[in-house]
């Protein structure tokens, strides 16, 4: 019998995660250990033949009688194709949704209607992000850095879009910074600036070393006092540490691109209440990324210094 053939003889149990997409076809996510989606779909000969010809790497899973599509973008991709399969078997689906937005369109800063699709983009939230993954055939568009949603998905987008339009309207820009301004504590960026954490004198950190602290990220430690903190007041900047025993100033710098890629995560933050423990890997991508974002911004102002030099040097005569 043929792998394609099985699907006639009953359907087992959706796997955990499952989502139907409509008409028939679903999708389930894959694993940690390997990333992609299950695609279960009508059994149709053409059908299969074209899922086939798309997705030349996929495999079939006879217990689950799905087939696995190996990959991080395996859903956005599975996605895609689902949704040009479900546009043919219901020509008439992007009709209905142009109606129904006709009838009751969404007005929206952050919503674009186009001949094909409606496009979102809004400033990045993770709550949006999820909840547009929960619209069928709602797809990211790199080239266009925005999201796609057939017109055939109106309804389901149109109630959903409360919560998208909320999320998007807290992440800009403005909303950000008046949320950092109203958290501000002078004393305590004071304090941050000097680039010191207290540790305990009994189990400090290693030096030379990327471990991570509760207030200021991944750091690297250099060197540590040998006398305990007489600051007694300077430590109400530092809430989180509960260790017995005096504590000492320990002092810190930022980590290098190098020294981030040399350390190996740990899978969690142990013991917190010391102060510090080794890097966990979210926090080694969040130093990352910031050390990135420093990079680029050095890198804009000294093309901005070379620019102004180069205009004010006098030119050939």
């Amino acid at each position: 019998m043929s792998d394609a053939g099985e699907e006639a003889n009953g359907a087992p149990e959706a796997p955990a995660g499952e989502v139907a997409r409509g008409a028939g076809f679903a999708v389930a996510p894959g694993t940690a250990k390997r990333p992609g989606v299950l695609v279960a779909m009508p059994f149709d000969r053409a059908l299969l033949a074209r899922f086939k010809d798309n997705f030349p790497t996929a495999r079939w899973r006879r217990k689950l009688r799905r087939w696995f599509v190996p990959g991080t973008t395996a859903e956005q991709r599975a996605d895609a194709w689902i949704a040009r399969e479900i546009s043919a078997l219901d020509a008439y689906g992007d009709d209905k949704g142009r109606d129904a937005y006709a009838f009751e369109p969404l007005e929206s800063p952050y919503l674009a209607a186009g001949p094909d699709a409606l496009v979102v983009r809004t400033p990045y939230s993770r709550l949006v992000v999820d909840t547009l993954r929960t619209i069928p055939f709602a797809a990211w568009a790199p080239e266009i850095r925005a999201w796609r949603v057939p017109w055939r998905s109106y309804e389901a987008l149109k109630e959903a879009w409360p919560v998208i339009e909320e999320a998007a309207a807290a992440n800009e820009p403005a909303a950000r910074r008046a949320r950092r301004e109203a958290a501000r504590d002078p004393a305590a960026e004071a304090e941050r600036r000097r680039r010191r954490h207290p540790v305990p004198r009994s189990d400090p950190p290693p030096l030379g070393a990327a471990v991570e602290v509760a207030e200021a990220g991944v750091v690297v430690f250099e060197a540590l006092d040998d006398a305990p903190i007489a600051e007694t007041g300077a430590l109400a900047h530092y809430p989180a540490i509960t260790a017995p025993g005096p504590l000492v100033w320990g002092w810190w710098r930022m980590p290098s691109f190098g020294e981030i890629a040399e350390t190996v995560p740990a899978a969690a933050a142990d013991m917190p209440g010391r102060g510090w423990w080794p890097a966990t890997r979210a926090g080694l991508a969040e130093r990352l990324r910031r050390l990135r974002e420093t990079a680029r911004a050095q890198e804009t102002r000294a093309a901005k210094a070379r620019g102004k030099q180069a205009a004010a040097e006098p030119g050939p005569r």
